[in-house]
């Protein structure tokens, strides 16, 4: 008992700590909007006066998340953030040379409040409120059972997230499998199904389409645009995952007689309120507009997004108010996963700046070639180069930053977008989604699961492994899938 109260008093004292930090940062965001505007008016970035040199900060913070595990894993352990922190100093440092300390601070600005913390904080408040619902009970690790878990998450994952979907089934998979000698495979699975394909529906499901939502796109386009094939790329996946494990559990030994199951139950259902609480702030922050923005440094701040993210916060910090520890350490729920992706991210949305940049510059930009690859010489867009581009970048770019990208270079008119040009904004949409299972980083969910289920003993494939498994099953896909008569039909011209 008294080893218990000593978890309690240091949990709280810790989270006393998180709030005196989360109001310190408050109270510096205020001052900064009270200081004179005209003093710290953005100059902005010319990209066009940038050439490909302003992207190695980028590269080189990819390859460390890349190679860093692989090569030197302790070291990237204890000091990845200080590695991507170094990463984006770098890309900050040729930016003040370039452009001077004043447009670099607002270009800065602009990243972590208007890209990064709407981002960072629905994919915290998921996390939180996920893990908190404890799935208990014996699961028999049958291909049955493991493809009736990826089937209710694929689906799950468009109501409550990729994350949300993700942190609440991985850890009864792995529980379940954990006994088998080959499992890596149904994780590889869950990855792709749950934490990328399935979310593929809602601004609630993936990351880059809750950017494309905060840009104006409706919540529902993409559920009533690619609705069909997301269900042809899910349906597809699961066949193939059953042929696979059927193929692996038929090869593995026979387990010893087990005792009486205990029935499969669901714990700490409060958090199915607070998840459908998450959903009705974002359905609310959508079709609330005041207009009343706050400027800081050149960005408008909307009065929704920020009321959206105290409410997102809050909701979060609820769970963890009314969900008992023993829910939390029964699901071996830590911070780091969250942690790590916080860093990793903040890194990554820093040192992407200049290469933004240079591609909003378009045909003047080091990028120009990108530009003429999804654009026909008469000006409409090649829907099938948008896919593949935005799909392939996404899957070593980090898939919001990359979702954006392309859809300021189709010209970033939600409406337009949404209308006219509904099947460019559809090849975005899956590009980024789909193929943001393709490697560990681009997804932020995919870093939580194989941290996850590395932590409880699967042998998950390197950076490099897990990318040649996942090529080896969706690029056929996606092949497929460019070439399906069925409305959007991606466009080759």
């Amino acid at each position: 008992m008294r080893s218990v109260r000593l978890k309690r008093r240091g949990t709280s004292l810790l989270s006393r700590r998180l709030v005196v930090r989360r109001a310190s940062g408050f109270i510096a965001a205020i001052l900064v909007v009270l200081l004179p505007q005209h003093a710290w008016a953005a100059t902005g970035l010319d990209g066009a006066a940038m050439r490909w040199p302003y992207a190695l900060p980028f590269a080189g913070l990819l390859l460390s998340i890349a190679l860093g595990p692989l090569l030197f894993a302790k070291v990237w352990h204890h000091h990845y953030g200080k590695i991507a922190a170094a990463w984006s100093l770098l890309a900050l440092a040729s930016l003040v040379i370039l452009a001077g300390s004043m447009a670099t601070l607002a270009a800065l600005v602009h990243a972590m409040l208007a890209e990064y913390l709407g981002f960072i904080v629905l994919l915290f408040s998921l996390y939180v409120v996920a893990g908190g619902i404890l799935v208990t009970g014996d699961i028999k690790a049958t291909p049955a059972s493991n493809a009736g878990i990826l089937a209710l998450g694929t689906v799950m994952a468009s109501v409550v997230g990729t994350t949300g979907a993700a942190m609440i089934l991985i850890r009864p998979l792995i529980r379940a499998n954990r006994p088998r000698r080959y499992n890596a495979h149904v994780v590889i699975f869950f990855i792709i199904l749950v934490a990328n394909v399935g979310g593929a529906l809602s601004p609630l499901g993936d990351p880059p389409l809750f950017v494309g939502f905060l840009h104006g796109v409706d919540f529902f386009w993409t559920t009533r645009t690619i609705w069909l094939q997301t269900a042809i790329v899910a349906g597809l996946l699961l066949a193939i995952f059953v042929v696979i494990d059927v193929w692996r559990f038929r090869s593995e030994p026979l387990l010893g007689a087990a005792g009486a199951a205990k029935p499969v139950r669901i714990r700490g259902l409060v958090n199915l309120v607070l998840i459908a609480a998450i959903v009705a702030s974002l359905l609310a922050s959508a079709m609330w507009k005041p207009g009343i923005a706050f400027d800081i440094l050149g960005t408008r701040l909307e009065l929704e997004d920020i009321a959206r993210n105290a409410a997102l916060l809050a909701i979060a910090g609820l769970s963890v108010w009314l969900t008992p520890d023993e829910h939390r350490q029964a699901n071996g729920f830590t911070w780091e996963p969250i942690r790590e992706v916080a860093k990793l991210f903040a890194g990554i949305f820093i040192a992407i700046i200049p290469v933004i940049a240079m591609l909003d510059a378009g045909h003047h930009g080091a990028f120009a070639w990108l530009l003429s690859a999804v654009t026909a010489p008469d000006g409409t867009p090649r829907e099938v180069a948008y896919f593949w581009f935005t799909g392939l970048m996404s899957a070593f770019l980090d898939n919001a930053p990359t979702y954006l990208l392309f859809f300021e270079l189709a010209g970033g008119d939600p409406q337009v977008l949404m209308h006219e040009l509904s099947g460019t904004l559809a090849s975005i949409s899956m590009g980024a989604v789909y193929m943001g299972a393709l490697t560990y980083i681009g997804n932020a969910p995919n870093f939580m699961v194989s941290s996850i289920a590395s932590e409880n003993g699967i042998e998950m494939p390197s950076f490099f492994g897990y990318f040649l498994r996942a090529s080896a099953v969706l690029i056929p896909l996606f092949v497929l899938l460019t070439l399906l008569p069925f409305a959007p039909i991606l466009r080759w011209h």
